[in-house]
């Protein structure tokens, strides 16, 4: 009896240890990646890691996370996405992640488990997701464009001062080198004056300026139609909507401006401080539906469009600014500085400076930036004057990691949403004048379109045009039945 209660009492003490030491590795393990919130303000974890939920997790959603990871300095926790044809690419790139379809359920149930939310769903649902994630003080990542609505966009401005998180809109090429040259060269007056500038496009590359389909299709079995819809109006799935053609239809996206607008406009504004626009004017193309009639259909964006928007005198220039936006392959005049055979932008997308001294011109992202004509660049002599991002665009993303893990106002970011928001509303505006060009009244039998001779006038405090109400209904849409307008 002695005896084996001695050897209860050795194996008791060795359970006893090895429990300690499981538990104990547990501990640590659990320690290491434990999000830095729950650690109290200020404080760092040991790991240095931040712990990232990611929203829509396939095409740009998986590079956007396959960046993340890259820096270094983030753990992928969380994976959400309604349609798992989009993620299984992600869901095998990081087999810890444990995923979920609703991003509801995801922070109802992980929201003490993770520092930062990235979200890169389409356009008419990432309001309502970045701003659940700052209410619950999650630093956010989101994609171009920031939102689907004006309205929207000023909230999720507002909301990023109010709940002190650390913010950043995915134009990755607010990061790349080539706008900060443009600022120190237009900062030491080598062109002048800006009063008028160009930005153009070759997209759309789906669909547009087409009726809605009238053939009902069926639900891919991955495809959680009603999720994926989100705020937007019940309707049936139609074939190839998803993943990408959404974006030619107003219920969801926002055009080619919203596609390439925030890639192409933010040099100008960043180079000339640019904010809120005060009109807008526009002319869009149309289709043929018969050989005789052409064909404009309120629920599509355009085939081409050509928006005009006035921004008000800034501290970097001496007057209004005319900023020109042509998307569906249409270009401005070529500048008589460039040679017949030199390439405007980058061929098919571009941004062009006119000053009083001179112009200058960029690609997409605002990369290589030149003068013009082309033979200035050879001797060109100002000091840099602006820090760099390492690595560009590519750093855009690590950028916003490190961002997040020093807290909110401890280092600087490309594009956090107090430059995203007016930038995003800008482009939203643009849209404002394009749906306006096809509202319809009919008068004494004939249809007619009061809003394409319009140059509508915008009370930025108001949020709204005052001279053509009818396109006021965009600025702020109603969410369907069950989705709950935004709040602060």
């Amino acid at each position: 009896m002695s005896i084996k209660k001695e050897d209860d009492k050795e194996n008791k003490i060795i359970t006893n240890r090895r429990d300690f030491i499981k538990t104990s590795a547990l501990a640590a393990a659990a320690f290491m990646i434990v999000p830095r919130h729950v650690l109290g303000r200020g404080f760092v974890a040991p790991s240095d890691r931040l712990l990232i939920a990611s929203i829509g997790v396939g095409g740009k959603g998986q590079s956007d996370i396959a960046m993340f990871d890259k820096s270094g300095k983030a753990n992928i926790a969380f994976l959400c996405d309604v349609d798992y044809r989009r993620a299984s690419k992600s869901v095998n790139a990081f087999p810890k992640a444990k995923y979920y379809k609703d991003w509801r359920e995801m922070f109802d149930k992980e929201h003490k488990n993770f520092d930062a939310v990235s979200v890169a769903t389409p356009d008419h649902n990432h309001a309502i997701q970045t701003l659940a994630a700052m209410q619950l003080g999650k630093h956010v990542y989101v994609q171009k464009p920031l939102t689907h609505d004006i309205y929207e966009a000023r909230i999720l401005t507002q909301a990023a001062k109010k709940y002190k998180v650390v913010t950043q809109m995915g134009n990755q090429g607010a990061s790349n080198d080539g706008t900060r040259i443009m600022k120190e060269w237009y900062d030491a007056d080598l062109i002048g004056d800006v009063h008028t500038v160009y930005a153009w496009t070759d997209r759309p590359v789906w669909p547009q300026g087409i009726p809605w389909p009238t053939t009902k299709a069926e639900i891919p079995k991955e495809l959680d139609w009603d999720l994926w819809l989100g705020t937007a109006p019940q309707k049936d799935y139609v074939d190839k909507l998803v993943p990408f053609n959404w974006r030619g239809w107003w219920d969801y996206g926002t055009g080619a401006l919203g596609d390439m607008g925030c890639h192409l406009i933010e040099a100008p504004f960043s180079v000339l401080n640019l904010k809120y626009a005060k009109d807008v004017q526009c002319s869009v193309g149309s289709v043929y539906v018969d050989e005789f009639k052409r064909g404009y259909f309120p629920q599509s964006c355009p085939p081409s469009s050509h928006v005009t928007l006035t921004f008000p005198k800034t501290n970097k220039t001496n007057g209004d600014v005319s900023l020109h936006w042509m998307d569906g392959g249409i270009q401005p005049e070529r500048p008589l500085e460039l040679e017949p055979n030199e390439i405007f932008g980058d061929g098919g997308n571009g941004t062009l400076f006119v000053g009083t001294k001179g112009k200058m011109m960029c690609d997409t992202y605002g990369m290589n930036p030149r003068l013009l004509p082309l033979t200035k660049n050879q001797n060109i002599n100002v000091a840099q004057k602006y820090a760099r991002v390492h690595d560009g665009a590519n750093g855009h993303y690590k950028q916003w990691v490190e961002a997040a893990i020093a807290g909110h106002g401890k280092q600087e970011l490309s594009s956090p949403f107090e430059i995203a928001g007016p930038l995003t509303e800008a482009l939203l505006m643009a849209n404002l004048a394009i749906r306006g060009y096809d509202i319809q009244r009919e008068t004494l039998g004939k249809i007619k379109y009061p809003g394409r001779s319009v140059k509508l006038l915008w009370d930025n405090n108001a949020m709204k045009i005052t001279n053509f109400d009818d396109v006021n209904q965009f600025v702020k849409r109603e969410y369907r039945q069950g989705w709950n307008n935004l709040t602060l």
